[in-house]
Formats: structure tokens, C-alpha cells, sequence
């Protein structure tokens, strides 16, 4: 049923409501979540808020050793289950939500991220007038601490509709991405793109994300369809820092991307994009991990080209002539963990302020009793 044909149905009365949005495709918001007792709350309140008549949420906890699955339990209702297993990793969770979804649409939500009300609206809106269901949705995504009416909005060279492997080659050549939160992915293209690589520790979204790209038709960006992503500071699973497995499941990653694309088109432009893919990321790797550098030149040397020795931000540069590379990159990791732990105990001390002014006003909004009418 396409948007005009429910218009059409949702117009001639309200007895017809009903069966129109009966018509509509169901959208499965699929959240899997670990250790998220913060924030689970607001991330669901935002799943039950949006206007699309038609979804289901369902809440994978990963072992969680907090109070998230306790708060998620809260929530239970008919369009609302929740589920627990033993602590795998996000993939493996993602996999199991999937597996219990029946929705035409799949909507993945991170558990400490937040949806505008009207994001799935917006995106099945654009998706009814679509002729396949191999079109692939996106929309905007800021970032935001404590406080997502601060979010930041940043312009991407990603936000227009754009051919599948011209998708790629923009995320590999200018270091763009969208959030995983963003995408609203039909049936037929998520089971095109198979399961979430339960290998992957870091980057499991890239590599599955580009799969889904793939087997699309086309990408089609929508203005207005809004992601809250939610900046969770050293201890997330994005953070990569100096943990070896991360940095092996990163490379890992890069490598199935690049092979994924590399089967669709292989030709000059591509290799192109590979290898700057590949020298953005090589100062993840350099020098501590020899043997994934190692790994990196082989893959540039498959694509007909070298990699250079990678170049510390400008602000490191000197400590790294004058102290040496280990010295150059703990100082940038600890810089930016200080910056971070910063920033965030600045915008949570305003948050807190915030709340605790918006609860004064409803305080004065209240009536403060009544007078008393004897004499």
C-alpha cells in the first residue's frame, strides 16, 4: 500500500483509520543493550514516541551487570518484549533481536541513543513512494552529550541519494560515515546483507553497514529524519584506544569493506578510495601494532599502491620528532580523554541545571493552594 492509497483511505472517515494503518508495514525497532541503566529509559521513551502507527520494539540485554534489564522490564507491553543472554557482544545481540522481529522495516537504535518523534515517518514516507524495497534510507544525526537539544549537526558529503558505491567512495576518501541509528533498512535488503559479523569487536557496524549498501538500489537521504547520537566518552565500544582486540577487530573491519567493495566494481577510482581509506587509518596501527601495519601495506600493495608513513596531527608533530612516536601518541590519547571527561562534566553539571530549573517552573506553575473562603 503506497502513502497516497493510506491518504486516500485515512480521508474518507474514521472507520477507515484503522484498517488503513493495519495496511501500513510494521518497523521493528531493534535495541540491543549492555550496561545502558543511564539512559535505557529515555532511548525507549523515544522508540514509544514515534508517530508511525506501526511498530514493534524489542530489547536484547547483553549480560548486562547493571539495572538495565530490570528498567527495560518496565516497559513490557504488547508492542514492547524484552529478552535476555549471556554477554556475547552487541552483533551477536543484534542478530537475536533480529531473529525475533516481524517488522517490513528494520530500525536499529542503539541503547543510549534517541529518535525525533517523527524519524521512522519521515523515512517510511519516502519509503511508500518507492517503487523496490532495495532502497536504502538515511537521515540526519548530531551529537550530543548529556543534553541532545545541544546536539551538533554536521553538513556530509553523504546526505543526498547516492549510488552504492558512490556511498562508499565518499566514506573512504573524505572520512565520512552515518550513524548506525540513522538507516531504516527494509526486510528483503537485510536479509540480502546476512547477519552482523559476531567476529567483530570494533567497527562491527562499518563492515555490516557496507554490506547492506551494497545490495541496495540506491541510497536515499531524508532531510528532517533525526538520530540523537549520544557521545558515551572512553568506555565505549567505538573508543579504541590502545586495546589490542579492538584495534585487530578495526583492522579486520577495514579489510572485509574494502573486499566488499572490491567485488563490486573493481577499478581505478576504487582502489583509489581504498588505499586513502587505508592511510587515514594506518596511524591507528603505527608503530605498536607491526604486524597489522604489516598487514595494511600488503592490501595497499594488492591495489597497486604504497602507503606512506603516517603523520601526527600538527600539535603532536613536535613531540613526536623531539620524543618519538609512543610518547607523541599517549600524549594525543590522554589529551582527549581529559578533553572529553572535560567537556562532559561541564555539559552534565548544565544538564542537571537545566532539569532542576525546568522543575522549579512546573513547581510555580502549580496553584499553592486554595483560600480559605470562612471569615
Amino acid at each position: 500500500m503506497n502513502a497516497g492509497a493510506v491518504s486516500r483511505a485515512i480521508r474518507e472517515g474514521t472507520n477507515h483509520i484503522a484498517t488503513a494503518q493495519r495496511m501500513l508495514p510494521l518497523v521493528s525497532i531493534l535495541i540491543p543493550a549492555y550496561n545502558s541503566e543511564a539512559w535505557i529509559a529515555d532511548t525507549l521513551q523515544s522508540a514509544l514516541a514515534q508517530t508511525w502507527p506501526r511498530t514493534e520494539i524489542i530489547i536484547v540485554d547483553d549480560g548486562s551487570t547493571d539495572q538495565t534489564l530490570q528498567i527495560a522490564k518496565r516497559f513490557v507491553s504488547a508492542k514492547v518484549s524484552v529478552s535476555s543472554q549471556l554477554n556475547q557482544g552487541a552483533a551477536t545481540a543484534r542478530n537475536s533481536a533480529l531473529q525475533k522481529s516481524q517488522g517490513d522495516y528494520i530500525q536499529w537504535l542503539d541503547a543510549d541513543d534517541l529518535m525525533a518523534p517523527d524519524k521512522i515517518a519521515r523515512q517510511m514516507n519516502v519509503a511508500l513512494d518507492c517503487s523496490g524495497k532495495r532502497t536504502l534510507l538515511s537521515g540526519e544525526w548530531g551529537y550530543f552529550l548529556f543534553r541532545p537539544q545541544k546536539a551538533k549537526w554536521a553538513a556530509s558529503p553523504l546526505n543526498c541519494e547516492l549510488s552504492a558505491v558512490e556511498w562508499l567512495l565518499r566514506k573512504m576518501e573524505q572520512r565520512a560515515f552515518v550513524q548506525t541509528s540513522s538507516w531504516l533498512v527494509s526486510r528483503e535488503l537485510t536479509e540480502a546483507a546476512g547477519p552482523w559479523n559476531t567476529q567483530l569487536t570494533a567497527d562491527d557496524d562499518g563492515e555490516y553497514f557496507s554490506r547492506v549498501i551494497l545490495a541496495s538500489d540506491v541510497i536515499r537521504f531524508v532531510p528532517g529524519a533525526r538520530i540523537f547520537y549520544r557521545i558515551a566518552g572512553s568506555g565505549s565500544l567505538s573508543y579504541l584506544g590502545r586495546n589490542k582486540r579492538k584495534l585487530e577487530s578495526q583492522f579486520r573491519s577495514m579489510e572485509l569493506q574494502i573486499s566488499h567493495l572490491r567485488m563490486r566494481e573493481e577499478s581505478e577510482r576504487v582502489r583509489s578510495a581504498c588505499l586513502k581509506f587505508l592511510q587515514d587509518a594506518l596511524l591507528y596501527f603505527y608503530p605498536e601494532q607491526p604486524e597489522l601495519v604489516k598487514r595494511c601495506e600488503e592490501i595497499a600493495a594488492s591495489l597497486g599502491h604504497r602507503l606512506s608513513v603516517p603523520q601526527m596531527p600538527r600539535k603532536y608533530a613536535w613531540i613526536q620528532r623531539r620524543f618519538g612516536w609512543r610518547v607523541a601518541k599517549a600524549s594525543q590519547l590522554y589529551y582527549n580523554k581529559v578533553k572529553l571527561s572535560f567537556q562532559r562534566s561541564l555539559d552534565w553539571a548544565l544538564f542537571r541545571l537545566e532539569k532542576q530549573a525546568s522543575k522549579w517552573s512546573a513547581d510555580d506553575a502549580q496553584p499553592h493552594g486554595k483560600l480559605s473562603t470562612h471569615r
